[in-house]
């Protein structure tokens, strides 16, 4: 019900705007833009055609209600928007924005047109924003917050209050992180902590000095699995020497979760991992989606070879076609859901080095046993159902979904592992590589299965 009703709230409000667009209402839209909260703005730009998302973004006027609307954009709108600007009016706009979410607008545009862009900010600005677009893409270092409160350890409570009142500009004040005279990050305090600790106590002595910190070259899933862990609001990131460079802020790793979520679900369905996929034209979509389903078309040609191999038995007994999609069926679909539960299991850290041998001969007996019962239910509906063939038809089919099962849940385990082994992402082992080297594998056990049994 409340979906539907906030669904019924961003189509009325999407008619209204296109309504005052009709009309050239300017002032009225930049007043409904201006009173529209940022997120439900982005999320009506999905819903605009391309000439009436340039109208309204021409017409936006420099300020946060911007910024942060600009931080909530789609990327592939971002880039048609921003691309087609004057880059005067994208730095008048992007202005009020914060560091990192300025280095995330310009690393989805145009290397010339980011350029241009960047010259036209702050020199200050400018700096920050070239130091975080030079780490690399999805790391800590791309999402932190740089302009972060910090206080000296021989502060005491009664300076750091007034301290933290002078300064009204800083990221995530739950955390008041306390360094050194080297500026080394040594402590952190909670902010309930420092107003209930008596006014003359020096920092060092009521600071938590066991801190988990990352380096901004730390990939963003680790930043989220600390975040998760732990259940911290902000994560602090240094360098080499110990020094605080910014803060990754539990918003971010929002974001970022959902973001990882949805790139692993599209690989794992065989569709890229491009998280804006449905946002791109039909030949882009397509062309994403090509070489993944090439992997399909191989292992059909290849599953094709096989049974033109074993031509003479299936002349022999063309029973044994009526049961080749149940065969690949149910051991595509259960290499599947085994490989979903061991990247699952990777990604929230159930699955790890300690326990994968365990975790593939659990996955091995439960391929076993699920394969005995539907063999069984196969195998007596074989037999009834062609009692004119030879009764050995039945064991043919019971064993040749029995071993296409056992033979998925170990493939399926193992390949994830394997791959998380190897540094590559576990995600990509579902889909169509797993369930594509299983219709082989099924498809051929399945027929030497019926040569051995069967007369031909």
């Amino acid at each position: 019900m409340r979906q539907k009703m906030i669904s019924n709230e961003i189509i009325i409000l999407r008619d209204t705007f296109r309504r005052l667009l009709r009309r050239k209402a300017n002032t009225n839209l930049i007043k409904l833009i201006e009173k529209t909260h940022p997120a439900d703005m982005a999320l009506l730009f999905r819903f605009f055609r391309e000439i009436e998302q340039n109208e309204l973004f021409t017409i936006m006027r420099p300020g946060e209600h911007t910024g942060e609307f600009l931080g909530e954009l789609d990327e592939s709108i971002i880039k048609r928007l921003i691309e087609n600007e004057a880059p005067q009016h994208v730095a008048d706009l992007i202005e009020f924005t914060s560091s990192n979410d300025q280095a995330s607008i310009l690393g989805v545009i145009d290397e010339k047109a980011a350029q241009a862009i960047l010259e036209l900010l702050k020199s200050e600005e400018q700096e920050e924003v070239e130091e975080i677009m030079g780490y690399p893409e999805d790391s800590a270092g791309t999402l932190m917050y740089t302009d972060v409160f910090t206080l000296y350890e021989n502060t005491v409570a009664k300076e750091a209050i007034n301290a933290l009142q002078d300064h009204e500009s800083s990221e995530m004040v739950f955390y008041l992180y306390v360094i050194d005279d080297d500026e080394r990050l040594v402590g952190v305090i909670s902010l309930r902590d420092l107003v209930t600790t008596p006014p003359d106590t020096r920092l060092k002595d009521i600071m938590i000095r066991s801190l988990q910190t990352v380096r901004p070259e730390t990939d963003q899933e680790e930043v989220a699995r600390i975040v998760s862990q732990y259940n911290y609001l902000a994560v602090p990131v240094i360098d080499q020497e110990g020094q605080l460079l910014g803060i990754v802020t539990v918003d971010e790793i929002v974001d970022v979760i959902r973001e990882e979520a949805t790139e692993d679900f599209l690989q794992m369905a065989g569709a890229g991992k491009d998280r804006e996929i449905l946002m791109k034209s039909s030949w882009d979509n397509a062309r994403s989606r090509l070489p993944w389903l090439f992997a399909s078309w191989v292992g059909g040609v290849c599953a094709a070879a096989i049974i033109g191999i074993f031509d003479n038995t299936l002349q022999s007994t063309l029973a044994l076609a009526a049961f080749i999609p149940v065969v690949i069926g149910m051991g595509g679909n259960i290499g599947t859901q085994t490989s979903t539960l061991v990247v699952r299991g990777l990604a929230t850290g159930r699955v790890n080095v300690g326990n994968n041998i365990n975790i593939i001969f659990k996955e091995i007996r439960v391929g076993l046993i699920l394969g005995i019962l539907y063999g069984l239910l196969l195998g007596l509906f074989a037999i009834m159902r062609f009692v004119d063939i030879s009764p050995y038809l039945g064991l043919v089919v019971g064993l040749g979904i029995a071993c296409s099962m056992l033979i998925a849940t170990a493939f399926g385990s193992f390949v994830p592992l394997l791959l998380h082994r190897m540094d590559i992402d576990p995600a990509i082992a579902t889909g169509p590589f797993v369930t594509t080297s299983i219709d082989i594998l099924g498809v051929t056990l399945y027929f030497v299965i019926a040569k051995i049994f069967l007369p031909v």
